[in-house]
C-alpha cells in the first residue's frame, strides 16, 4: 500500500522503478499482498461494523461465512478484472502500432489501479457509499496513468496520448461495473445468491480445514 502513496505523490520515480520489475515480482510481491490486505480489512469491517442494507432499517453485521464469501467474490472479480484489463491494454498498444508484452500491460494495470485499492480501505465504514472511495481512487488512477503509460508501455510519441486515454477509459469502466455489482451484493439486493454462495464458501473452507 505504501507503493500506492509513492505513485500518487512521486509518480515519475515510482513508475520508473515499477517498469524494471518482472511480471512474477509484480504479481507475487505487489498485487497478491495488496489484494489480501484490502480483503482482510474489508472482511474485518463487514464483521465488526457491518454494512447498510436496503432491506433493513440500520446496519447488518456479517457472519464469518458471509464476510468470507463477500471477500472471496470481490477478490475473484478483481483478479478477473486484472486478467481482462491486461489483455485489452496489450491489444490497445498493438492497435496504436506498438509491440508490447504482457509484463508491460500487467504493470500498467496493477500499479495503475493502486489508488483504487488504497481507497477501498474506506469501505470499512458502514454508511459510506462504495462508489465514493472508488471515485476518489479512479481519479487518482487516471492521474498516475498519465505518467505510467508512456514510461512502461513506451508507445511512439504521436500515439502516447491516445493509448493513455483508452487505458484510463477501460479501467474506469471495468472497475465501475465491479463496484456496482459489489454494492448491490453487500446491500442485500442479491440475497438468495449471496446466501447460497456464502454456504458454498463456508463448506469448502470447512472441508479444507478438516484436511
Amino acid at each position: 500500500m505504501i507503493k500506492a502513496l509513492f505513485l500518487i505523490f512521486e509518480p515519475i520515480a515510482a513508475w520508473d522503478r515499477a517498469a524494471r520489475r518482472s511480471l512474477k515480482f509484480t504479481v507475487l510481491f505487489y498485487f497478491v499482498p495488496m489484494l489480501l490486505i484490502v480483503g482482510a480489512a474489508e472482511m474485518f469491517g463487514l464483521m465488526e461494523f457491518g454494512r447498510m442494507q436496503t432491506s433493513l432499517i440500520g446496519v447488518k453485521k456479517f457472519a464469518f461465512s458471509e464476510a468470507l464469501a463477500a471477500e472471496a467474490a470481490q477478490m475473484g472479480l478483481m483478479v478477473l478484472i486484472m486478467l481482462i484489463a491486461t489483455y485489452v491494454v496489450k491489444s490497445l498498444g498493438e492497435t496504436f502500432h506498438g509491440k508490447h508484452n504482457y509484463t508491460q500491460a500487467a504493470t500498467v494495470v496493477i500499479y495503475g489501479l493502486s489508488p483504487v485499492f488504497l481507497f477501498r480501505l474506506l469501505d470499512l465504514f458502514p454508511n459510506i457509499n462504495l462508489l465514493i472511495p472508488w471515485g476518489i481512487g479512479i481519479m487518482l488512477t487516471i492521474k498516475i496513468l498519465y505518467y505510467g503509460v508512456p514510461r512502461v508501455m513506451q508507445p511512439d510519441p504521436p500515439h502516447a496520448l491516445g493509448l493513455y486515454f483508452m487505458t484510463s477509459l477501460l479501467l474506469t469502466m471495468i472497475t465501475a461495473a465491479e463496484r456496482f455489482v459489489v454494492s448491490g451484493y453487500l446491500a442485500g439486493k442479491y440475497r438468495p445468491v449471496s446466501e447460497a454462495f456464502a454456504k458454498f464458501v463456508f463448506t469448502v473452507a470447512h472441508k479444507l480445514h478438516l484436511q
